[in-house]
C-alpha cells in the first residue's frame, strides 16, 4: 500500500516542522503540505523539507485544503494529520494494518493534548478513549449511520474517498469529520481505535470555555448524524 500523508496548514510556522520531523522515516510514499491561505512563513518552513511537496491553496477552510491535497495525492491510502500533531513512530504501520481487512475504508483515533494542563490532558484523553469509543460503536456498528472520526488523525482508502466524491468543501468547520465518516460508512467500515492516538496541541481550547466548545462539537456531531448537516 502506498501512503500519501496530507497536512492542511494555516499559519503553522511554529508547529509544522515538528509535525514533519515526526513522520520522517515512517514509510510514506509522499508527504503533501497544503498551505491554506497562510500569512506567515508556513510555506517556506515546510519547503525546507526536501521530500515534502508544498501546495498553495488560497481558499481558506480545512475541508478545502484536505480536498486540494486529495486531488494532488497519488497513494492508495491517504493519511491526514493536523499541522500541530506529533504522530508516534509506528503510527503509519499500525494504521495500515487495519486495511488488511478489505471491508475497512478508514481508521481514526484520539488526540493526546500534550501542551494542556495535566487535568485537562488526562480527562480529555480518557473521554475520547471511552465515550468516543462507545459512541462510535453505537453509531457505526449498531445503527450504521456514521462514526466518530478526528480528521487530523485519520487514514482512508483513496478509492473510497473518490467514490463518495471527496470532502464536502461547503462545510466551514464544525461537523466536517462527522460528514466524512457518515458518507464513508455507506460504502465500508470506519474504525476508531485508541491505539491510533497522536499528540496534538490544545491551543484551540486555551482562552475559551472548554465546556462550551465541547458541547458545540457534540451538538454538531449528532446534528450531522441525524440531519446530515452541521448545527453551527
Amino acid at each position: 500500500m502506498k501512503v500519501s500523508i496530507v497536512i492542511p496548514a494555516h499559519n503553522e510556522e511554529k508547529y509544522i516542522a515538528a509535525t514533519l520531523e515526526a513522520i520522517a522515516g515512517q514509510g510514506a510514499f509522499e508527504v503533501i503540505v497544503v498551505d491554506n491561505a497562510s500569512t506567515d512563513n508556513t510555506f517556506s518552513v515546510a519547503g525546507r523539507f526536501r521530500d515534502v511537496k508544498v501546495l498553495r491553496e488560497q481558499r481558506k477552510g480545512v475541508q478545502v485544503a484536505r480536498e486540494t491535497g486529495r486531488l494532488e495525492a497519488r497513494g492508495n491510502i491517504f493519511a491526514y494529520l493536523d499541522a500541530d500533531s506529533i504522530a508516534p513512530e509506528n503510527w503509519l504501520r499500525k494504521g495500515l494494518a487495519f486495511f488488511l481487512d478489505s471491508g475497512v475504508v478508514a481508521v481514526s483515533g484520539p488526540y493526546d493534548y500534550y501542551d494542556a494542563g495535566p487535568v485537562f490532558r488526562f480527562t480529555s484523553l480518557l473521554f475520547q478513549k471511552t465515550i468516543f469509543r462507545i459512541t462510535h460503536f453505537l453509531v457505526q456498528d449498531i445503527f450504521r449511520k456514521g462514526g466518530v472520526m478526528l480528521g487530523g488523525n485519520a487514514l482512508m482508502r483513496a478509492g473510497t474517498l473518490e467514490k463518495i466524491g471527496g470532502f464536502d468543501t461547503s462545510i466551514a468547520f464544525y461537523g466536517d469529520d462527522t460528514d466524512t465518516a457518515r458518507r464513508l460508512t455507506a460504502v465500508g467500515k470506519v474504525l476508531f481505535r485508541n491505539s491510533m492516538t497522536v499528540r496534538s496541541s490544545a491551543r484551540r481550547f486555551k482562552g475559551k470555555n472548554t465546556m462550551k466548545v465541547t458541547l458545540t462539537y457534540i451538538m454538531n456531531f449528532f446534528w450531522m448524524i441525524l440531519f446530515k448537516r452541521p448545527f453551527s
